[in-house]
């Protein structure tokens, strides 16, 4: 319990106690004067009356007080969490953008891989048949010879 609600609780049980203690001093009736008219009535019973009201009163404006603090943390909580999800939307576009992007890099450099590939396979094409070329020019020169050695009638070593 907290220190005030403990001084609260122990300031009502004194009224209380006061009040049952000394009843027939507050129910013994005086003069009581409100200014225009007097009348007779018992004045410590009008006292506390009117401290009762006053402490129903009390009470009935720290409920609404409470009750008014509770609607707008409410409405707070759900400015926040419309702010959080308005977050999250914005958070998963940028994933969304960023995978795009990368999903575009991706493309971009495996189409230059491919055409590199490409290219690369023209130029080892053309060095397989320049050698073939060379090759076969080569087994036709050393044909050419061993023929006229052959026609010539040397022996061929």
């Amino acid at each position: 319990m907290q220190l005030r609600s403990f001084v609260l609780l122990l300031t009502v049980l004194a009224i209380a106690a006061l009040a049952a203690l000394n009843w027939s001093t507050l129910a013994a009736p005086s003069l009581v004067s409100l200014g225009v008219v007097s009348f007779e009535a018992p004045l410590g019973l009008l006292m506390l009356a009117l401290t009762t009201l006053l402490g129903i009163f009390f009470l009935a404006y720290v409920l609404s007080l409470q009750g008014s603090v509770l609607l707008e943390t409410r409405r707070h909580t759900k400015e926040l969490q419309a702010q959080r999800e308005l977050a999250d939307k914005a958070e998963a576009s940028r994933f969304t953008e960023l995978r795009a992007f990368l999903e575009a890099q991706h493309s971009q450099a495996h189409a230059a891989v491919l055409a590199r590939l490409d290219h690369l396979e023209a130029r080892l094409a053309a060095r397989a048949e320049e050698s073939d070329n060379t090759t076969a020019a080569y087994v036709g020169q050393l044909e050419r010879q061993l023929r006229s050695r052959h026609a010539l009638g040397t022996p061929v070593v």
